[in-house]
Formats: structure tokens, C-alpha cells, sequence
């Protein structure tokens, strides 16, 4: 369906609607309300740096969807923040709770800022500044924002602090990703791995296949891939590669990943023994699983024909494109696409603001079995959307998605 020139929409999530043309049926008035946020605030953020001098940098809130609850959704750090990309995370984030239905909508923030030219007493002053400025347009009940790229419990802190002096009195859940001596949510620092290694656990089950002795490849060895790799090693799997920005590692009978990671932060990958393998290579390695966790458009028209996986455990966002996406689909590639693989971060999100709002703090343990028991039911969900398989695992999560987003506008009279 062709979509008017509103220049308030999301071009991206107009583009991706129009693709599912055929798999859901959507009136102009649906269409519209999908891929229309409901409302975009920009920012202009004066900060005194340390020499005295005043800069002004550029910084978002994009509120997509709130029909199914607050907004919820990271702010980002980066110089290459724009506009559109802060509209198409926020709906990307929109769906991403409906896969898991969760009670939430979908938002994004983000400042153009390179957070390593700052110091920290400026970069302080820079997220104070910012969370002032959106502070009206959120709150416990409103928008919850979270850490993304370049941020984390310490900046999420400052911001908490911040609004609380605005408001008046204490608001812990008004964003999430904080430390746990600050009100932050144990297993959160790993529920993104966490949460896709369930979902491969259950994925596993619908291939007939074994997670002991399987042979895994991760690409990023960041927070979710260093993380997913020590999980899936300690339950039995046979992680064969691992990597970084720099490249990686790979040995055919499995790699040492609790020595690996011991090493990790004094020699990085690059600076520990064993054979070399390119991240271009690593896709393409002749493994049962592939877990790309790095960057986005990894696996495109190019190289997708290439990629011997069986299963593919999206924990990047976006790292397949559409291209790739359909190439892979044809192989028979069991793709586990992002909003469903990653979403145990954004699950952990949800129960530190439901410990916040109660008072009351969960186990360790209990926030497991509840991600748990709400990934495995997202999953089946999912599955079921495919319609037997006739649609792909992406296909599934929209068509989930979308439909309870829409149920949702007609319940309040939207549509």
C-alpha cells in the first residue's frame, strides 16, 4: 500500500508495512497509525564544557506507539544519531514488545555526540541536560527509557537523578538499566543472552536438533555475544568461533570460552592465542548455529548464499537485510529474527520497572524463570503466526505484532 507524504512518518516502517503486503491486510487508516509516531521531540542541549566554552548538541525522543502501554524504548550516543534512525528504532521497539506481549509501547532517544571526545564530569552534564529537556514528555507511567549504544547504569543514575529533582520526589521506575544498588533489576546485565538462548533452546526443538555437541559461531564479543557464549558453552553446546571488531578466533573442536573471557579484557582477541578467522569468514563457517551479535547488515544478497548455518540466532539488530533475509529463507535457514531473539533485554527492562513501581525485589533466580517462561511463550506465539511455516520466523513476529498493536488501537477507539 502506498503511503501519502507525511512528513512526521517513519519512512523505514512504511517501507517494511508495504513489504508485508500480501502475508497481513492493512486499511490506509492502519497503515498510517503504524508507521505515523505519535509524537517526535528534538531537543537543543547548551553544555558548558571544561574549558569554559558553551557547545550545543542535537538530541531526540521519538514516542511511536503507546496503545498498549508506555512508551518504552534506549537513548543512544552516537555521532551518526539522525531523525529517521531514532523513528525506525522506536517502531522497531513498538513491536518488539507486542511479540513478547509485554504492556508497552515503543520509543527511542538518542544525542549526535561522540561520548569518547567527552570527559565524564561533561558527558554527565550533557545526559543531565538532556533527560531536563524530554522530562515533561516522560515518566513512570509515560515513556521509560533504557540504556542503548553508549550508555549504561551510570548515565541511566544520572538521568534518574535528574528528573527526580524536576519532579519533585522519587520516580526509580522512570527509566531502567540502572545499577542494582540504585533500583536496577538482577540478571539484567546478561538477559539479552540469556533471553536468545532460550529462544534457540525451543528453536532447537522445532529442528530436531541437539544442543549438546552443536557447533556455534558468535560474531561480536560484546555484552550479549560474550554473554551468549558463556551461556550456550556451560550448556553443553561447542562454541567453534568467536569475534570482534578486530577479527576472531576459531578451532573446529571448540573453543576454551572461560579462558577466553578471563583473558578477554587485558589481551582482547586479538592478543590471545589461536587460529584466525575474518568476521566475513566467520559467517560463512560450516557450523549447526550462527549468532551474529555485532553490527547491523552482516549477512546481505552477497554473501547469504554462502552461509552454511542451519539456524541463524539474530542478537544484533538488524543483522540480516531483507535481501539476505530472503535468500536465506529459500536455503531452509532457520532465521530466529531480532525483535524475538534479543527481546530478553527489554523483558528484564520491564520487570525492574515492575520491581521499581511495587517496591519489591525479585531472585536472580525467579527473574530467570520468569524471562524464561515469557520468551518460551513469545516463541510459540510466533511459530504459530507462521501458519505452518508457509511465512518465516520474521514474518511471524510482525504478523503477531501487528495484529496486537492493532487490537489494541480498536479496544481505545483509535481506529
Amino acid at each position: 500500500m502506498a503511503q501519502d507524504n507525511y512528513s512526521f512518518a517513519c519512512d523505514t516502517a512504511a517501507k517494511f508495512l508495504g513489504k508485508m503486503e500480501g502475508k497481513i491486510a492493512l486499511s490506509k487508516a492502519e497503515f498510517e497509525l503504524l508507521s505515523t509516531p505519535q509524537r517526535v521531540l528534538a531537543v537543543s542541549l547548551p553544555v558548558k564544557m571544561d574549558d569554559g566554552t558553551v557547545r550545543i548538541f542535537l538530541g531526540y525522543r521519538v514516542q511511536a506507539n503507546d496503545a498498549r502501554g508506555p512508551f518504552k524504548g534506549g537513548i543512544r550516543y552516537h555521532q551518526s544519531v539522525n531523525l529517521e534512525e531514532v523513528k525506525t528504532l522506536a517502531f522497531l521497539m513498538g513491536f518488539k514488545c507486542a511479540v513478547l506481549d509485554l504492556p508497552l509501547g515503543g520509543g527511542k532517544g538518542g544525542i549526535i555526540v561522540d561520548p569518547k571526545a567527552l570527559s565524564k564530569a561533561e558527558l554527565e552534564r550533557l545526559s543531565r541536560a538532556y533527560f531536563r529537556s524530554i522530562a515533561p514528555v516522560v515518566g513512570e507511567r509515560i515513556d521509560i527509557p533504557a540504556p542503548d549504544v553508549n550508555t549504561n547504569g551510570e548515565v541511566m543514575s544520572w538521568m534518574r537523578d535528574e528528573y527526580e529533582k524536576w519532579l519533585g520526589k522519587p520516580a526509580p521506575g522512570v527509566i531502567t538499566g540502572k545499577p542494582v544498588s540504585n533500583g536496577g533489576s538482577l540478571g539484567r546485565e546478561y538477559s539479552t543472552s540469556m533471553g536468545g538462548a532460550f529462544v534457540l533452546r525451543e528453536a532447537l526443538k522445532t529442528a530436531d536438533m541437539k544442543l549438546e555437541g552443536a557447533s556455534v559461531a558468535i560474531q561480536g564479543f560484546g555484552n550479549a555475544g560474550m554473554h551468549a557464549a558463556r551461556i550456550l558453552h556451560s550448556w553443553g553446546a561447542k562454541v567453534v568461533a568467536v569475534s570482534n571488531s578486530q577479527g576472531g578466533l576459531y578451532d573446529e573442536n571448540g573453543l576454551d570460552i572461560p579462558g577466553i573471557i578471563a583473558q578477554y579484557e587485558q589481551k582482547r582477541l586479538d592478543g590471545i592465542e589461536g587460529k584466525r578467522v575474518s568476521n566475513e569468514e566467520l559467517l560463512e563457517l560450516p557450523v549447526d548455529i550462527l549468532v551474529p551479535a555485532a553490527l547491523e547488515n552482516q549477512i546481505t544478497a552477497g554473501n547469504a548464499s554462502r552461509v552454511k548455518a542451519k539456524i541463524v540466532l539474530e542478537l544484533a539488530n538488524g543483522p540480516v537485510d531483507a535481501e539476505g533475509d530472503d535468500i536465506l529463507h529459500a536455503k531452509g535457514v532457520f532465521v530466529i529474527p531480532d525483535i524475538l531473539a534479543n527481546s530478553g533485554g527489554v523483558c528484564v527492562s520491564y520487570f525492574e520497572w515492575l520491581q521499581n513501581l511495587d517496591g519489591e525485589y525479585w531472585t536472580e533466580a525467579e527473574v530467570n524463570k520468569r524471562l524464561e517462561e515469557t520468551i518460551v511463550k513469545a516463541y510459540t506465539g510466533v511459530l504459530d503466526a507462521t501458519n505452518g511455516r508457509k511465512h518465516s520466523m520474521r514474518q511471524g513476529a510482525y504478523i503477531l505484532s501487528i495484529k496486537r498493536i492493532l487490537e489494541a488501537e480498536r479496544r481505545r477507539g483509535r481506529l
